[in-house]
């Protein structure tokens, strides 16, 4: 993914060749490969937090947290936590240019500070890679889903064929571990054909493509459903039905909808020019996960609320509530087939770049070529996802720290989600913080966005207090039974 040889400094590669960077001063790693353009920028950022969270997670958040108050929050954090980290991670990007844990030591080697600062990309791409190997299970689950309903139609109206198609599919380990491989099969595809062939690309294709099916989904569940219970629920904030959990899991929720502290931004941010200005691809990213999140409440809620079902559902309003609710109104095979289907195109766009973020940080650190890189990362990936598979079916009464009341029915995924999600991410959300808010003295983030006094200090105040504040918080909040 680089051009020339390394110096290696410490176990870090640094280049010293290649344009200049904002300042004036030369980056460590320059990249031969870049976006194409600032819309596709924005496409494959938004692309990478757009995931399935974003169209179930979501709502069923919102839902389990009262509604609108919930989302008040959730937007507050987005503000004081999200946008922050997603400046400092692109400006740190762009000034290393390279993967995650190569620019984070350029850039603390540019500003006098030690080189294990790396270890914070290494950390976002180890995180990422797990999260990966169960994501692609549950990808492979919307692709599945999306062909047995194509061919198979939808079970009917009675709630126990539904359930049982389910757990018949949970139970069939190896139609999971093949639903896996095409799903990743199709991951690796992208991202092999580099970053503007690959990865450029296709969001140019899978975005709208997305966008196409989840506001067309949402008009069809406002006319079939009752849309004025879910505008309701999701825009009028009612505080009496938000705790203090409820806040924690919104900050949350904001924390981890973008993707910040894994590392990918500061890897797509390395492909960009001097040209783009990170500030407006930051927020038109941050608006547009947003803006995905609400609208598929707007897909999801009418339809929960017209039929009585649990607004907390939880992955069952996906895969056995919502089924059940479509088989009640017209064009109803049509209407399930998109569902899976934009759960699919979320899934793959958001996977692209967890294994472009590994891909990147294995080409870097073994010379690999990206061929090479991606082969072994997304095998790798599948891999270790069979034991996600099998805590849905081979093993699932499996319950590796049942001595311990917390995890006493937690299954190797469950734990594997746990470590990356609630551990791994924050952690590395928070170091990044500390690295360009205390380490950098915010030097870096200003230079890179070209901001000026006052959105100096204001940034600095954001990364070095409000942001490693309300990450712990909601880490704590994530731990609180």
């Amino acid at each position: 993914m680089q051009g020339g040889r390394p110096h290696w400094v410490g176990s870090f590669p640094v280049w010293n060749d290649g344009p200049m960077a904002g300042d004036g001063s030369p980056p460590a790693v320059p990249t031969h490969e870049s976006w194409a353009s600032r819309s596709g920028f924005i496409l494959a950022t938004v692309g990478s937090a757009v995931g399935i969270g974003s169209i179930w997670k979501f709502p069923y958040e919102v839902g389990a947290n009262g509604g609108g108050a919930f989302v008040l929050v959730y937007a507050i954090g987005l503000a004081l936590v999200v946008v922050p980290l997603l400046f400092a991670e692109f400006a740190i990007g762009r000034r290393g240019g390279g993967d995650a844990a190569t620019s984070l030591a350029a850039v603390a080697r540019t500003e006098g500070r030690s080189l294990r600062w790396g270890n914070v990309g290494l950390l976002g791409a180890a995180a990422s890679f797990g999260i990966l190997s169960y994501y692609a299970v549950i990808g492979g689950w919307t692709l599945a889903y999306a062909v047995d309903t194509a061919v198979r139609g939808l079970p009917g109206r009675d709630a126990a064929a539904v359930q049982a198609r389910f757990d018949t599919f949970l139970a069939s380990g190896w139609v999971m571990t093949a639903a896996q491989a095409a799903f990743l099969a199709a991951v690796a595809a992208v991202v092999v054909r580099g970053v503007q062939r690959g990865i450029e690309s296709s969001m140019k294709v899978l975005m709208p493509m997305l966008a196409v099916l989840l506001v067309s989904l949402a008009v069809w569940s406002c006319v079939q459903g009752d849309a004025a219970e879910a505008a309701r629920f999701l825009f009028v904030p009612d505080f009496g039905n938000l705790s203090g959990r409820g806040v924690l899991d919104a900050l949350g929720l904001g924390f981890f909808s973008i993707g910040v502290g894994l590392g990918l931004m500061i890897t797509y941010a390395a492909y960009s020019s001097a040209e783009i200005d990170l500030r407006q691809v930051a927020v038109a990213s941050v608006l547009a996960d947003s803006a995905v999140s609400l609208v598929a409440g707007l897909a999801v809620f009418p339809i929960v609320f017209a039929h009585g079902l649990d607004p907390a559902g939880g992955p069952g309003l996906v895969f056995v509530s919502l089924p059940l609710a479509f088989a009640e109104v017209p064009g109803a095979r049509l209407a399930a087939v998109a569902f899976f289907l934009l759960l699919f195109v979320a899934a793959l766009a958001s996977a692209t770049s967890m294994l472009e973020a590994v891909a990147a940080v294995l080409s870097s650190r073994f010379d690999w070529s990206r061929r090479r890189a991606v082969a072994l990362g997304g095998g790798a990936a599948f891999l270790a996802g069979l034991a996600t598979v099998g805590s849905f079916s081979w093993w699932r009464g499996l319950h590796p720290l049942g001595w311990i009341d917390r995890y006493a029915t937690a299954t190797v995924y469950d734990l594997l989600d746990e470590l990356t999600s609630n551990l791994l991410l924050p952690a590395g959300g928070l170091l990044i913080a500390v690295f360009a808010g205390w380490a950098t003295g915010g030097r870096v983030v200003a230079s890179e966005l070209g901001l000026h006094h006052r959105g100096v200090a204001q940034l600095r105040l954001l990364l070095r207090y409000v942001a490693p504040a309300l990450i712990v918080a909601a880490t704590i909040g994530a731990f609180w039974d």
